[in-house]
């Protein structure tokens, strides 16, 4: 098949600095080797304009306008219209309209969709190939939320649920595939919609390249007393809050009663005022916003990733692993990556398995070492970018990947 891509994402693809943007990204990069790639997608801040270039290198157009409707107003939209507060508060007509004119006068084969928000921008009229990429099963981390929230808050949350569950079948049935980050989101999806769609797993890559410990200083916090258990992610998203609270509070204290300089960093941007606050826990230490953690992850003694709530492939987990880290990890947490338990990596089923875990490997440095070569063999051998995108051509209805998109740029 021959003819155009055009990708629409939540967020713009750069930098690559946070979970969805660095899959969005390496798919985006996949996708240009394929064929022209079109590119609509919504800026969060200012600050998104400062990578607009890179944008702009890759795509054969794009279109970003900036997402500025607060919180309220689209929940107010929401309940008017029936439909989630994800779709209200992604609608743009702006971008919208790019996608009709986008539509009308290019030649696009396929439109991938990446994350749920977008696939509203998807002409029902559509004749062309259409891949949705989920990621994860949103419905159900909603419903997670709305278990563990009372009042208000606990029945937004069971609305969205219920709301995006119909979003997400609606999706799966117009899709030619649909795509999700393990084999166990995409079972979880064919239970919910049906078996008779094709929803098949595309799991997270790591750049291994960037991710070398070989060429990264530790950070010089992080060389001396210890020792350093670290956690890395989006610091305003719900889930790592709840993760660095129960480390911190229910975990950390036990550990130093037998290291009693025991460290647990917390770094990642936009920390709340919960996440603020556990720098009163002794020992904990909230970094916020890092140009680079790499050096975080290459001091770590230990990574810790004690998730409650989790879907699919953790990020920060993989970024660990391939930095050559012994990490931690609680069940949720290890959801879709098929490393083995004592070799890999170490998953752990409550706290006090946590700490009974790290003293463990405290006092056996070298088991610990051996643990941390394994992972980065894990990820080198199994869950390379190249490796994990290989079938998009195939996907998106391309006989094969092109040379990559050689058309004009220009911005909408």
């Amino acid at each position: 098949m021959s003819g155009e891509i055009l990708f629409l994402a939540h967020r713009l693809p750069f930098p690559p600095d946070r979970g969805d943007k660095i899959r969005s990204h390496h798919l985006l990069k996949a996708l240009a080797a394929i064929a022209p790639v079109h590119v609509g997608c919504l800026s969060d801040s200012a600050e998104d304009f400062e990578h607009e270039h890179e944008l702009a290198a890759i795509a054969a157009s794009y279109c970003m306008p900036r997402r500025t409707k607060p919180v309220s107003l689209a929940g107010m939209e929401a309940l008017v219209r029936r439909e989630p507060v994800s779709l209200s508060a992604f609608r743009s007509p702006e971008l919208a309209r790019w996608v009709e004119h986008t539509l009308a006068t290019r030649d696009i084969a396929a439109i991938y969709v990446f994350s749920g928000q977008m696939g509203q921008f998807v002409p029902r009229g559509f004749a062309g190939r259409l891949v949705v990429d989920l990621v994860d099963v949103d419905s159900a981390k909603f419903e997670a939320y709305a278990l563990e929230r009372s009042g208000p808050r606990g029945w937004i949350d069971a609305r969205e649920a219920r709301l995006l569950r119909q979003v997400e079948a609606g999706l799966a049935s117009r899709a030619a595939a649909t795509l999700l980050v393990s084999e166990a989101e995409a079972e979880l999806l064919r239970s919910r919609v049906g078996r008779e769609h094709t929803i098949v797993p595309l799991a997270n890559g790591i750049d291994c390249g960037a991710y070398d410990p070989s060429i990264v200083e530790p950070r010089a916090e992080l060389t001396e007393g210890g020792p350093h258990f670290v956690f890395t992610g989006q610091m305003d998203y719900a889930p790592n809050v709840a993760a660095v609270a129960r480390f911190a509070t229910a975990i950390l204290p036990r550990i130093r009663k037998s290291h009693a300089d025991a460290q647990f960093h917390i770094v990642g941007r936009a920390p709340t005022a919960e996440v603020l606050a556990l720098r009163e826990q002794s020992g904990v230490t909230v970094w916020g916003a890092v140009p680079d953690v790499r050096p975080f992850l290459a001091g770590a003694t230990m990574v810790v990733a004690p998730l409650t709530i989790a879907r699919g492939v953790q990020n920060k987990v993989l970024e660990a692993m391939a930095m050559a880290r012994c990490v931690i990890a609680s069940r949720e947490a290890a959801n879709g990556i098929d490393a083995r338990h004592g070799r890999d990596w170490v998953v752990a089923e409550s706290d006090a398995a946590f700490v009974t875990i790290a003293l463990h490997l405290l006092a056996r440095p070298a088991e610990r070492e051996d643990i941390a070569r394994n992972a980065r063999a894990f990820v080198l051998g199994n869950m390379g970018w190249q490796a994990t995108t290989a079938d998009l051509p195939v996907l998106l209805g391309f006989a094969q990947a092109g040379a990559g998109a050689g058309a004009k740029r220009d911005a909408a």
